[in-house]
């Protein structure tokens, strides 16, 4: 009798061991279906599109040409140009808005009278939206009645009003500008929430043995805010890569190529072009140069937390 007690009793404790093995994975079932079909099956769809020589005011000329739209990206000179403005786009923007957050963050943690209204009023630039923003630089960038203008003038820093989108040269980096300081709210509410998780003992034991406030910053404060720093810094080169609403509705992707990106180069050739196959073919492009990216930048920063 007692041996078959035994046995249910097993029997009843390897089900619910089995059941509570099986728990978390019934809970995330319904978002990994959702995922899936929100984000997973687009992206095959988006990839076997990019197979296709596909225009939609000719749908029924649609043919499969296999790598033909990637051979022709590899080709087209302004995809090349996309790809180097990409490149200054997040190499430029991410540093300027990491640096602009940790001064910000720094300045913040301070005391001073009205501290926690500063605190509030700094996030509008991140809460504002994006076309918002675009709309009200450009009207600072005018060369007519820009406010930008104005003031370099009355300063004498210029001799007459700046082009800044209209010129080759300097409309990549207006928009930057830009999104520089539309983006270093988010740096900056990060970092002053790493700061705070720094204990004041170590200032303080730091400031009795002699440390100057440089030497402080470098040896306590940097790597306190390290983690938060290479988190934040992932997220916003992946949010900066995909940005292109600022820069279509500021310049269009103007003058000529100057201010064109991978994302906005295939949002024109889809959407305005009703090219799907060839911007679907740069959007995976740049999907799997994006995504080798972040891979290499994980896998780094894996080994840094493992040492």
């Amino acid at each position: 009798m007692s041996i078959v007690t035994t046995t249910r009793a097993a029997e009843r404790s390897g089900s619910f061991w089995r059941r509570a093995h099986l728990t978390p994975y019934w809970l995330l079932a319904p978002a990994v279906v959702v995922t899936a079909v929100i984000v997973f099956l687009p992206m095959l769809q988006a990839v076997a599109t990019s197979f296709y020589d596909l225009i939609l005011f000719r749908p029924n000329a649609s043919r499969f040409v296999g790598f033909g739209n990637y051979i022709r990206l590899f080709q087209d000179p302004v995809f090349w140009t996309a790809l180097w403005n990409t490149v200054i786009w997040i190499g430029l923007t991410v540093p300027l808005q990491m640096g602009l957050g940790l001064i910000t963050a720094i300045l913040l943690n301070r005391e001073f009278p009205w501290r926690g209204l500063a605190r509030a009023l700094i996030i509008i630039p991140w809460a504002l939206p994006s076309v918002v923003i675009a709309l009200m630089w450009r009207w600072i960038y005018d060369p007519n009645t820009g406010v930008l203008n104005d003031l370099l003038i009355y300063l004498s820093v210029v001799q007459g009003a700046v082009p800044w989108l209209a010129d080759p040269h300097l409309a990549l980096y207006a928009v930057i500008a830009t999104l520089t300081w539309q983006g270093f709210p988010f740096f900056a509410v990060m970092i002053l929430a790493g700061l705070q998780g720094i204990p004041k003992s170590q200032y303080e034991a730091a400031s009795l043995d002699g440390a100057s406030p440089w030497r402080q910053f470098l040896h306590i404060t940097l790597p306190g805010i390290m983690p938060v720093l290479a988190t934040a810094g992932l997220l916003r080169v992946i949010w900066v890569a995909n940005s292109m609403d600022v820069i279509f509705v500021m310049t269009g992707g103007g003058p000529g190529y100057s201010t064109h990106t991978l994302p906005l180069y295939a949002f024109i050739k889809a959407r305005q072009n009703l090219d799907f196959g060839y911007g679907t073919a740069i959007a995976v492009t740049f999907t799997i140069l994006l995504g080798s990216f972040v891979a290499v930048y994980l896998a780094r920063t894996m080994r840094e937390v493992e040492k």
